[in-house]
């Protein structure tokens, strides 16, 4: 299915920005203002997030091989060849498939992911609740791991901007998304990822903790960089100058 996307700036290879689970395009504001001016950037709404539309099958029966395929269907539509890929969590999930599998990926920034996320029963149980309840029961956990404590206290404003954005993802389109993180595993893909590699961890990401983005970088099968930048599992606006001049580096040089 064609997902909802933003396009900024010029240049014949893209960079790809794809969110977390429970976020809209807007978690990469101060990425695509500060790669625009030389790149064009693209950010893409996950299934059922944002703009980007509820899929038309019966409940339930979303993979991880169809939140790829959305991937790769809008970026066709788009006209895209080859590109860079950013993804953090969820995104940095499909990144890291994207990279093992997807020869147009040039380069790979994988942000606050992991090679796995915990257990289907997790996700499953995650589906049901905001399914049947809504994105309420979840907003308060959510920003919780995005954001550290002291962040939330002194920027109650961009705080406040989070649970807005988690608070208006539909259930549904949770749903969608931690049903197809459910089974996910990279760890047989790791070897298969040949193009550079930056990976960025929160300091206080208790979701996915530096020692995950560790896994992946040993993982590879071609060269990696590690960053570790201060902030909880969204830093992208935490700590947005460490995070952007990280991906200006990696992805110029």
């Amino acid at each position: 299915m064609l997902l909802h996307s933003v396009s900024y700036g010029d240049g014949d290879v893209p960079v790809v920005f794809l969110g977390s689970i429970a976020s809209t395009t807007d978690m990469w504001l101060p990425q695509l203002d500060a790669l625009s001016g030389t790149r064009r950037v693209i950010a893409l709404d996950h299934r059922g997030h944002g703009n980007s539309p509820d899929p038309a099958h019966t409940p339930g029966q979303t993979t991880f091989e169809d939140l790829v395929a959305d991937v790769h269907e809008t970026l066709d539509d788009l006209g895209v060849g080859d590109y860079d890929v950013v993804g953090l969590s969820l995104g940095g999930a499909l990144a890291q498939h994207l990279a093992a599998t997807d020869p147009r990926v040039r380069r790979a920034a994988f942000l606050c992911t992991a090679t796995s996320f915990g257990g289907e029963k997790k996700w499953r149980d995650r589906a049901e609740l905001t399914r049947t309840q809504g994105m309420t029961p979840m907003v308060d956990a959510v920003v919780g791991l995005w954001v550290s404590t002291e962040f939330s206290q002194t920027h109650p404003a961009t705080t406040d901007f989070y649970r807005r954005m988690v608070a208006s993802t539909r259930g549904s389109g949770y749903a969608e998304c931690a049903e197809g993180l459910a089974r996910f595993d990279s760890t047989p893909l790791l070897g298969e990822i040949t193009c550079p590699v930056l990976t960025i961890a929160g300091d206080q990401d208790e979701s996915t903790p530096p020692a995950a983005l560790e896994q992946i970088a040993r993982g590879v099968g071609g060269d990696s960089q590690q960053v570790v930048v201060q902030g909880g599992h969204v830093p992208t606006v935490e700590s947005a100058d460490a995070v952007n001049s990280a991906l200006k580096e990696f992805l110029t040089n």
